[in-house]
């Protein structure tokens, strides 16, 4: 298979390739070491091929403050699977790396949200007192190195100060967003033992102010580690009760704030080694409960120097904007690229046409959202331009400073790159891109040196040695594979929290193909372009509109019902592959019905107990739930059916007619 359309959107000029970070490597590469490469496919082909010397390369690019060097980069020979350290013996702090880049008077961060009307501002030289005050109240707290610091924010000003504090500690920072229920929260912090919790009193959404008092309570009565919660004023209290926590050991954050600010303390950033704890974030949950992932401070900080200064060649005078909670990694990698001295700015709310009037306002030169988002966008613009009788070009602004888009969470639709190089912007580069959690950064996305084809992702980043294999682990080229990393880089979880033997991590990454990192991802790598699509999971991680999350966290809520017996949840891709809706089969106690009120009832308990993004699309009742002879249900079977998919392996299952209850179902045929 060729490209999907091997006319290029975009391509950029001479002039811009000389200016990038790319190109300069390239010719200090070719200086240094006495080689010819000549083009990024060259240069991509060197960085996997001679690791210690690339990243060595990308340390000093990223001008990397440390107090002590390191001593190896890496053990080159060490396969992927011994998960090899980085950077031996170098002591760095990441928060140092993030706030010293900057000129004291360049605007750090701005904030815009739903229910604040007023852009919020700081400069650097701001940011970096705000984050020595937090850090002071962090330590008064008994908050020290190696400590867990867990958050239950919005996505604003405050929140970055307390990531940073935490980072300049030492301490290990995870959080999740305010959208989600108790239980998915308390699954997570119960296992990371967090020693402080920072929320706010209350969040604004959708024009309403949603109180979060009495599930904060609810959440910090089953973590018994907790020994103080931060509550951040963040919206006027609704009523008395709400002003108030019964937890003993809370405080309201100015209270604890506004001393340590008159004193004019100033930051001290503890170093550590470059394995150290950074961020503990977590896994879809698709086995059981949500595994953490443990990002060290030196991995995360080079990879996404990679990124941001060579991929995205960000500069100190470019503003930097991604829509994303504080739950997704797409917030840790925003919060990373102010190690260019750049600006970033930060919004929390429902969304609509105000995300595109702050590319003006703000002077955004980089916007990056998901793929779900922009494609309802363009819905938004046609549908306006109908109304109008303005045809959509009319609509555009001026956005005359924004360079480059930026989507993830799933495949960008072909229909999406035209919307936005006829809607948006003609000259600039659309950046698909592609990685995840697991390694809090991106496998392959955008570039300021090659050419942008409809529907494809451009190339791999520099040091991700990845491949695409066929199921017997064979390179394919032009036909479907998996997505696979044959050598080890930095930002690979040190280790999963609670898998002292490694178990959960090799799991997780190494059972499929022998010395080699699967990613679960389906992929296609065009045979003419060498561009990249990414075609959905190819496990049974749920994945609806980007937002990934397991099938076990939805089982725990349907067995809660009497009424149902058995189910089985998964993702049904539409025709394209472009998006995935959740689909869940309820296999009912006999005597019971399938009702209205029984699918109104489990909806409810799962937006309550999860978050409304784990709400499933369909629900439909089901004769049979198919389970291998082993025991296990079998999802992607179902998934398989479902979507028109030859089934293989059939012979594994204890009841393979069970299949037959999932053929041509009406309901599910018509999605496209």
């Amino acid at each position: 298979m060729g490209s999907l359309s091997e006319r290029p959107l975009w391509i950029p000029g001479k002039e811009v390739v000389a200016s990038t970070r790319l190109e300069s490597l390239r010719k200090t590469v070719n200086k240094k070491y006495s080689l010819q490469l000549e083009s990024y496919a060259d240069l991509h082909k060197w960085s996997v091929t001679q690791r210690s010397n690339f990243w060595t390369e990308v340390w000093n690019i990223g001008e990397i403050i440390h107090s002590e060097p390191y001593t190896q980069v890496v053990d080159e020979s060490l396969q992927i699977d011994a998960i090899p350290k980085w950077f031996i013996g170098a002591k760095l702090n990441f928060a140092e790396n993030l706030l010293e880049k900057g000129i004291d008077d360049d605007i750090a961060v701005y904030y815009k949200g739903e229910g604040h009307p007023t852009t919020k501002k700081l400069t650097y030289a701001q940011l970096r007192k705000e984050v020595s005050a937090w850090s002071s109240a962090l330590k008064s707290l008994g908050v020290t190195k190696g400590d867990v610091v867990a958050g239950i924010l919005p996505n604003c000003i405050e929140t970055l100060c307390a990531v940073l504090a935490t980072a300049s500690i030492g301490a290990v920072w995870t959080c999740t967003s305010p959208d989600y229920g108790t239980l998915g929260v308390v699954e997570r912090f119960k296992q990371t033992e967090p020693k402080v919790v920072i929320s706010v009193n209350a969040v604004f959404y959708n024009g309403k102010t949603h109180g979060m008092r009495e599930k904060l309570e609810t959440i910090v009565s089953e973590l018994t580690s907790v020994k103080h919660v931060i509550v951040i004023p963040f919206f006027e209290a609704q009523n008395e009760e709400s002003k108030t926590f019964s937890y003993e050991n809370w405080i309201w954050s100015s209270d604890l704030l506004d001393d340590i600010r008159s004193s004019k303390v100033q930051i001290l950033y503890e170093q550590v080694t470059s394995d150290h704890p950074l961020f503990i974030m977590y896994s879809s949950g698709t086995t059981g409960t949500p595994k953490c992932l443990v990002h060290s401070v030196g991995g995360t900080l080079l990879k996404h120097v990679e990124e941001h200064l060579l991929q995205s060649d960000l500069r100190n005078d470019d503003v930097i904007f991604y829509y994303t909670t504080i739950g997704w990694m797409m917030y840790n990698w925003l919060i990373s690229s102010l190690i260019s001295g750049c600006s970033i700015v930060l919004y929390d709310g429902a969304p609509t046409a105000a995300l595109w009037s702050l590319i003006d306002e703000l002077g955004i030169t980089i916007f990056g959202t998901s793929a779900k988002w922009l494609s309802v966008q363009e819905e938004v613009f046609l549908k306006n331009s109908a109304e109008t009788g303005k045809s959509a070009k009319d609509l555009d602004k001026n956005r005359t400073k924004l360079r480059m888009v930026l989507s993830t969470g799933s495949p960008l639709k072909p229909q999406s790159f035209d919307f936005i190089y006829n809607y948006i912007k003609k000259d600039v580069v659309v950046g698909s891109i592609s990685g995840g959690t697991d390694i809090v950064g991106c496998f392959m996305g955008q570039n300021m040196t090659i050419p942008v084809h409809c529907g494809e992702i451009q190339s791999y980043h520099l040091g991700c040695d990845l491949d695409c294999v066929d199921e017997n682990g064979k390179s394919v080229i032009g036909e479907r594979g998996e997505l696979v990393v044959r050598s080890a880089f930095p930002s690979m979880p040190t280790h999963f929290h609670n898998d002292q033997d490694g178990i959960l991590y090799k799991k997780a990454y190494f059972n499929k193909f022998p010395g080699v990192w699967a990613h679960g991802d389906f992929m296609l790598v065009s045979s003419t372009t060498k561009g990249i699509v990414m075609l959905g999971r190819s496990d049974c991680t749920l994945n609806p509109s980007g937002v990934r999350f397991g099938s076990a966290e939805i089982y725990q809520i349907v067995e809660q019902f009497n009424e149902i017996s058995d189910s089985v949840c998964v993702g049904q891709r539409n025709k394209s592959k472009s998006d995935e809706r959740v689909v869940l089969f309820l296999k009912l106690v006999e005597g019971n019905s399938f009702t209205n009120e029984l699918t109104t009832s489990l909806k409810k308990a799962i937006r309550e107990n999860l978050s409304p993004r784990h709400v499933p699309s369909v629900i439909l009742p089901v004769a049979e739930i198919p389970y291998t002879i082993s025991g296990k249900k079998v999802e992607i079977a179902v998934r398989n059916v479902i979507e028109g998919e030859q089934v293989k392996n059939k012979g594994a299952l204890a009841n393979p007619q069970s299949l037959d209850c999932y053929q041509n179902i009406a309901e599910l045929a018509a999605w496209s």
